[in-house]
């Protein structure tokens, strides 16, 4: 049984909400700018954009997908071959990883970040008009919530940091 997108992601924005607002009832540490509460409120928030972006279905390409065709004997047909390539997509997290790891001080996170969004997004199918945006948008919303708002301290590497 499959559920419909408006089913998953309404369960996303009341996970996110139930998670906002518990971190929003935590009562920060008296004498610290960032508290234990500030985490489940920017994931939970982070979680509820998420959701909603699922129900109205921004980034889907309502492309209609391929039915199984049956046989004539009532046998359903094989889905289409995939790629040779289709397998090593679970090396993608461990290799992105590494990557970070390896050329996040020498090229910034701002930079490592965006290709790995880039990477990421196309290889789960998005189309380079929707990859290439969220990979230049994306690390500058993690840079202001993480570095500005957290105060984590994130690698500058190539670029300056005016900002």
């Amino acid at each position: 049984m499959r559920l419909p997108d408006s089913v998953t992601g309404s369960f996303l924005v009341v996970l996110g909400a139930a998670a906002a607002y518990g971190g929003y009832i935590l009562p920060p540490v008296p004498g610290q700018p960032v508290g234990p509460n500030v985490f489940p409120l920017v994931i939970g928030c982070g979680l509820a954009l998420c959701g909603l972006a699922i129900v109205f279905g921004i980034g889907h390409s309502f492309e209609e997908e391929e039915e199984l065709v049956p046989f004539e004997d009532g046998q359903a047909a094989a889905p289409p071959p995939q790629s040779k390539l289709y397998g090593l997509r679970a090396l993608l997290p461990p290799a992105l990883l590494l990557f970070y790891v390896v050329a996040a001080d020498r090229l910034g996170f701002i930079i490592t970040a965006a290709i790995m969004v880039y990477v990421t997004s196309t290889a789960l199918g998005a189309k380079w008009k929707l990859a290439l945006p969220l990979a230049m948008l994306s690390p500058f919303a993690i840079h202001l919530i993480f570095g500005k708002l957290l105060r984590v301290p994130l690698p500058a590497g190539l670029l300056p940091t005016p900002w």
